[in-house]
C-alpha cells in the first residue's frame, strides 16, 4: 500500500519530535510507588477484561535480580501494594505471603534473554484469545494498532502449559527483540522496560484484537502504510505518551475511590 503523504520518513520524525518538545515538562505522571503502580496495573487489567481466569501474571524485575509479582490465587481485582510477593530466580517466595504462580517460569526465560525487560504482563483476555484461535497474527490497520508495527511477534503453535523449561525457551525465542507477542491458542505477552509500558501495551493489544475481529467480520482489512505506521509507532511509544496514558487510566480508575485501595 503506497503512502498518501509526500513527506519523507525523516520529515515525519522531525514532526513527531516537534510535538514532543511542546509537551515536555508539562505532563502529570503521578507519584505512585513501584508497588502501587503494580497494584494499579492489576486493577486496570481486571477492569479491562483481563481477569476471567487465574491464568494472568504480572512480574517486575528488581535491581537485585529478584522479582515482584502477585501471589497465585490473588485476583487482579483485589491486588494491593501490600499483598505482593517477592520471589527469587528459583521462584521461591522471599518476601510476603503465598505462592508464586508456576507459569511465571516462562517469564524468567524472557528476562534471561532480554536484559532490557523490566516488566512482563501475560493474560488471556477475550478478544486476544479469540484472535489467537484463528491462526492469524495481529494486523496493523488502525492508528491505535501502530505501537505494534513490526513489534508484535507471533507464535503460531501452542507449546502446551507454560510451566516447564521447554515452553519458556520456545516463547522467549519467538518473542525475540519485540515488545509483544501473540501466542496461538493461548493469549499474549508484553515485555518492556517499564511497568507503565507493559500495561499500556497489554490494554491496547486486547482492544486492537477486538477491532481486528470486528473489521474482519465486515470485509477485508487494509493495513497501514509502513512509513506512516512506523512514525506513529515511535511517537506513541515515547515515554511521555506512555507515562501520561498510564497516569490517565489510573486516575480514571481511582476516581471516586479511596486512594488507599491500592496501598
Amino acid at each position: 500500500m503506497k503512502s498518501s503523504t509526500t513527506e519523507t520518513p525523516a520529515e515525519l520524525t522531525a514532526k513527531s519530535l516537534a510535538a514532543i518538545e511542546q509537551i515536555q515538562g508539562k505532563l502529570d505522571y503521578g507519584t505512585w510507588t513501584q508497588n502501587e503502580r503494580i497494584a494499579l496495573s492489576c486493577r486496570l487489567l481486571a477492569a479491562n477484561g483481563h481477569a476471567e481466569t487465574l491464568a494472568g501474571q504480572l512480574t517486575v524485575r528488581q535491581d537485585d535480580g529478584t522479582f515482584m509479582t502477585v501471589p497465585l490465587g490473588r485476583g487482579f481485582f483485589e491486588v494491593r501494594a501490600s499483598n505482593l510477593i517477592r520471589i527469587d530466580k528459583s521462584m521461591q517466595v522471599i518476601e510476603g505471603s503465598g505462592a508464586a504462580n508456576p507459569a511465571i517460569r516462562f517469564h524468567l526465560w524472557v528476562y534471561n534473554a532480554r536484559p532490557d525487560v523490566r516488566c512482563i504482563v501475560h493474560t488471556h483476555p477475550p478478544y486476544v484469545a479469540a484472535l489467537s484461535m484463528t491462526g492469524q497474527p495481529l494486523k496493523v490497520a488502525h492508528m491505535d494498532a501502530t505501537p505494534f508495527f513490526d513489534d508484535c511477534a507471533f507464535l503460531p503453535t501452542w507449546p502446551g502449559l507454560p510451566m516447564a523449561e521447554e515452553e519458556g525457551e520456545i516463547i522467549s525465542r519467538a518473542l525475540g527483540p519485540k515488545r509483544s507477542i501473540l501466542l496461538a491458542n493461548h493469549g499474549f505477552l508484553t515485555a518492556t522496560p517499564s511497568i507503565e509500558e507493559s500495561l499500556y501495551l497489554a490494554i491496547l493489544l486486547e482492544r486492537c484484537a477486538r477491532n481486528q475481529l470486528r473489521a474482519a467480520a465486515c470485509g477485508s482489512i487494509a493495513e497501514l502504510d509502513a512509513d506512516l505506521a512506523r512514525e506513529s509507532h515511535d511517537f506513541l511509544l515515547r515515554p511521555e505518551i506512555v507515562k501520561t496514558t498510564f497516569a490517565t487510566m489510573s486516575r480514571e480508575y481511582l476516581a471516586g475511590k479511596d486512594v488507599c485501595v491500592i496501598s
